[in-house]
């Protein structure tokens, strides 16, 4: 029953991505500058370590040059503040990603607010949300741009089309959801409180899980031919929708691993490199 399927390979968009940003690594570094990615990772939560690790080792291969700041778990708001003011004063670090969660009692929005808009690759400040709700942010949070970017390179319609996205957390759900009103999208919106959750989802041409859970999305809920985006990643890699049981009934869908995964560090990648080529035409201009 699933001959038919299109499954949405994360690892062949994001390769495609890479593929463009190479020859413009390569124009920067004969010209003596190599992007820079600097990721700050506060505690030892190894979720977190472990995606510090697989982004350095893309951007290495990649020629981006790649820095870890790792700051102890008892790190305090007021220090972290102080890290990123001087990451946003040096002139050789083009992109700032903060991993995220941080420890509960650094004020995690404060140090989002503290990164260089220039420098904001993961699109994580409050100007930066505006701007991408405007349709001009110049790096819209990774995840969302993933989506968009999957969407695109499989040419599949986003314009008039209805898309549910469950969830809405301020870097997930609502930058993805403006992203796709952005394309002429007409978009519901889905959190904790909705009611008739299942019949929303059912209507939906796009249907885009950004809750967190596993398996919270059943294959009955999936309306027949619909496209299933999903941005989950929970333990034992299971994303946010019941993948087989979606499977049946999707008209396309991203697998969890290799789907939206891989897209959204291609998509930090490009962001960086666009800020090194931004800042050397800022300096030769």
């Amino acid at each position: 029953m699933t001959e038919s399927k299109l499954i949405l390979d994360g690892a062949r968009v994001a390769q495609a991505i890479k593929d463009e940003l190479a020859g413009k690594v390569q124009g920067l570094t004969k010209r003596g500058i190599t992007p820079c990615l600097v990721t700050i990772l506060v505690g030892d939560d190894p979720a977190s370590a472990t995606y510090v690790r697989m982004k350095g080792n893309a951007c290495k291969r990649l020629g981006i040059e790649s820095r870890r700041v790792e700051l102890d778990r008892e790190t305090t708001t007021e220090q972290l503040l102080a890290a990123i003011r001087e990451l946003n004063a040096d002139p050789s670090v083009h992109g700032i990603l903060l991993q995220h969660p941080v420890p509960h009692h650094i004020d995690e929005r404060a140090a989002f607010e503290a990164i260089d808009l220039a420098k904001d690759v993961d699109g994580v400040t409050t100007l930066g949300f505006a701007q991408n709700a405007f349709g001009m942010a110049a790096y819209p949070s990774c995840t969302p741009a993933a989506i968009v970017a999957i969407l695109d390179y499989y040419r599949i319609p986003i314009e008039g089309k209805h898309a549910v996205v469950v969830g809405r957390s301020p870097i997930l759900g609502k930058p993805v959801s403006l992203m796709l009103l952005n394309r002429n999208a007409t978009v519901t919106i889905c959190h904790s409180k909705t009611q008739q959750l299942d019949r929303i989802v059912g209507a939906g041409d796009l249907v885009v899980a950004a809750v967190g859970k596993p398996k919270f999305i059943p294959g009955s809920w999936i309306k027949e031919g619909a496209v299933v985006l999903d941005a989950g990643y929970n333990p034992g890699n299971i994303g946010d929708v019941d993948y087989e049981a979606c499977l049946e009934r999707a008209g396309a869908i991203t697998p969890v691993p290799a789907g939206v995964g891989p897209v959204t560090i291609a998509m930090l990648l490009k962001h960086t490199v666009d800020a090194a080529e931004k800042r050397t035409s800022s300096f030769e201009s």
